[in-house]
């Protein structure tokens, strides 16, 4: 379904004093931050797992699971929005580069992917693609990160409120002239989730990825998932579909 994100997209990094080497650190906050995200993504994709060789029911109409799903996304794309302030304030933009191209090379390995296993359901743009542009609208906001929370708080009142940024023929009519698939595996809309994104830098201004945790066992692994999140991302879901398919098939013999 979804995603979500590695480091690529969120080290704090800072320069040194006489801008000749570049010191790369990273902040155990945001890490850890980004990692719940995916081991909230993790146990959605294993229950719908679960759900689809019949061992528990398992609905994504289901309002639990909406609501679980809308705060896995928000944690995400409120990480986006808070690494480009991190990123932007040290003028990064060879570093800035290469993880846009990482994002884009995955994002594009998830659409092949999904064409050739399911061409009737693949994903044409889902939580990746998003991203990827996402990161430079959010950027140049970024170094404002105030005015950015207050559209980005804007996007969501008015989306919430009104029908105004609403659009709901445009899914259809881009589907029909792209000869898109009507039903796919993951998809998100750009409105109202870039306002989550845009709220995003307020996080870096108000320094929390600067705030300590406890080196528990339990940080220590959720730190290491939103390291590593990309390529968790990508593998995650292959691992957890195939272990319970066998052991479905297993059970059944």
């Amino acid at each position: 379904m979804m995603a979500g994100l590695s480091s690529l997209y969120f080290p704090w990094i800072h320069m040194s004093a006489d801008h000749d080497v570049l010191d790369v650190s990273r902040s155990s906050f945001l890490d850890a931050y980004r990692g719940f995200a995916v081991l909230l993504m993790m146990i959605f994709h294993f229950c719908w797992d679960l759900g689809n060789f019949g061992y528990i029911e398992f609905s994504l109409a289901d309002p639990f699971w909406i609501d679980f799903r809308r705060v896995i996304v928000t944690l995400f794309l409120t990480a986006v929005g808070w690494s480009a302030y991190l990123s932007n304030r040290h003028h990064l933009r060879f570093v800035i580069w290469k993880r846009d191209v990482k994002v884009l090379l995955a994002a594009a390995l998830i659409s092949l992917g999904t064409y050739l296993a399911l061409p009737n359901h693949w994903i044409f743009f889902g939580i990746l693609h998003f991203i990827f542009l996402a990161t430079f609208l959010v950027r140049p906001l970024s170094r404002r990160p105030i005015l950015s929370a207050l559209i980005g708080s804007a996007i969501l009142a008015i989306y919430s409120e009104t029908s105004w940024l609403h659009f709901p023929n445009a899914l259809p009519t881009i589907v029909h002239y792209l000869n898109l698939p009507h039903q796919t595996l993951d998809i998100l809309f750009p409105l109202p989730w870039i306002g989550v994104v845009l709220i995003g830098p307020l996080f870096g201004y108000l320094n929390w990825h600067k705030c300590t945790i406890p080196n528990h066992l339990l940080v220590q692994i959720l730190t290491f998932m939103g390291r590593f999140a990309l390529p968790i991302y990508l593998v995650h879901q292959l691992i957890l579909f195939s272990l319970v398919a066998f052991a479905k098939m297993v059970l059944s013999a």
